[in-house]
């Protein structure tokens, strides 16, 4: 049977291809836009015809209808990090949460800590040899891809076609269902005097020819919009949006001088504009692969002058970052954090850079603190901190004391806080 014969074989309708599910089933979604809108719609009409159905994403960025905390006996959502579309059912409890390194979902399916019964995904239209590109999320995607009993894709035209480990045969998939819906897009954030002020402190310390990790955030953006002026910077990350394209046609970002996969800018998800989408399209430049070779402390770690640029909520003055709680209050999640903390502590001439503004609620409270919040989820350990960065400067904590450790964060933390923070670092016999 040809290709072509074995798709319209399998292209059905979207209501129909959910029937692929059964009761039970543990379902797999990619990170953020690479979710399939049709399919996850199909499903949340059809929920009350299922039984205990579990749907797991690490960044959902729409909130369909199957998002209920009436109807979770049915179909319940399982975070693997929370977003705008799942806080609020986690912090309510009614949406479940696995902790996790972002590097080491993939190694969970495979072992089967984490099941992967089916696959829902966004797809790039078939090639002539019968592979679809998971180019928006390959991620974790690919390992229920080996693991799944159905895979199930949405391919929609307007889906990139990337190169890299994230190819689909159609002799892999159970069902198909077309759709021609844009591809959702997401905007940079907005970027105040206090994010352009860290970002500064941080595009200082960036040579030209180092390897980026660029979280998502104001922060991490106003640092990529100081980077532009820089020489052939590279690629290594996890999520590709419009602040690395905004350095690619700056020309700051050749990836010549990478050492690991040189001449590729590589990623795991995709979060941006119909311009960076387009952008992705067959281009040779660029490589979509699964998260446990981008995120990889000890792959990531070869890349040479590996720069990691994270943020976080809250910071102690021994070095633990809180950066996804509100206390007991679950926010977001680790994600790739830590792995990429780890990466550039690994590699040769690395640098990691943990950024925050140094107070919240107008300036109300200090986000560096004694000790964390009661219940803080802990993100980045006191002994991976390397750089820490608020609008008043960079504290270095690798290799430091205890004591060395809070003087330099208490030196930027915002004035109206460090005569408290070093009393109370004093009581705490640091000081």
């Amino acid at each position: 049977m040809s290709f072509e014969a074995m798709y319209q074989e399998k292209r059905t309708s979207a209501a129909e291809a959910v029937r692929q599910v059964r009761d039970g089933d543990f379902i797999i979604v990619p990170t953020g836009v690479g979710e399939p809108p049709a399919l996850l719609t199909a499903l949340s009409e059809q929920r009350l015809d299922f039984r205990d159905v579990k749907v797991a994403q690490i960044l959902a960025v729409r909130k369909y209808a199957y998002i209920d905390p009436e109807t979770t006996q049915h179909v319940r959502h399982v975070a693997f990090f929370y977003g705008g579309a799942t806080r609020a059912g986690g912090q309510a409890g009614w949406i479940d949460f696995i902790p996790n390194y972002f590097s080491e979902i993939p190694r969970m399916i495979e072992r089967g800590q984490i099941p992967a019964d089916v696959v829902f995904s966004m797809a790039s239209p078939m090639d002539e040899e019968g592979f679809f590109s998971l180019s928006l999320g390959a991620d974790y995607t690919m390992a229920g891809v080996a693991k799944a009993r159905a895979v199930v894709l949405e391919v929609n035209p307007n889906v990139p076609f990337a190169f890299g480990d994230c190819r689909v045969h159609v002799s892999k998939v159970a069902a198909l269902v077309e759709s021609s819906e844009p591809v959702l897009e997401v905007g940079l954030p907005v970027i105040g005097p206090v994010q352009e002020a860290i970002g500064k402190h941080v595009a200082e310390r960036i040579d030209d020819g180092s390897t980026l990790q660029i979280g998502y955030g104001g922060i991490p953006d106003a640092v990529v919009m100081q980077l532009t002026h820089k020489h052939d910077l590279g690629i290594h990350t996890e999520m590709i949006g419009d602040g690395i394209l905004s350095l690619v046609e700056s020309g700051a970002v050749t990836n010549r001088r990478k050492n690991y996969l040189p001449g590729k800018s590589v990623a795991t998800f995709a979060l941006g504009s119909r311009k960076l989408y387009q952008y992705m399209h067959r281009n040779p430049a660029l490589e979509m692969h699964p998260v446990n070779f981008t995120n990889d402390p000890a792959l990531a770690g070869l890349n040479d002058n590996l720069v990691s640029i994270n943020a976080t909520l809250q910071i102690d003055l021994l070095g633990q970052c809180g950066s996804e709680s509100l206390g007991l209050s679950p926010y977001s999640g680790t994600g790739g954090q830590s792995d990429f903390v780890r990466a550039a502590n690994r590699s040769r001439g690395g640098k990691s850079f943990i950024v925050l503004p140094s107070t919240a609620k107008g300036d109300a409270i200090s986000r560096i603190v004694p000790v964390l919040s009661p219940g803080t989820h802990v993100s980045t350990s006191k002994n991976d901190i390397s750089h820490v960065v608020t609008e008043y400067g960079v504290a270095q904590l690798r290799g430091k004391s205890a004591k060395q450790r809070a003087l330099e964060l208490i030196g930027i933390a915002h004035p109206a806080f460090r005569g408290e923070l070093t009393d109370q670092a004093r009581s705490m016999r640091i000081l």
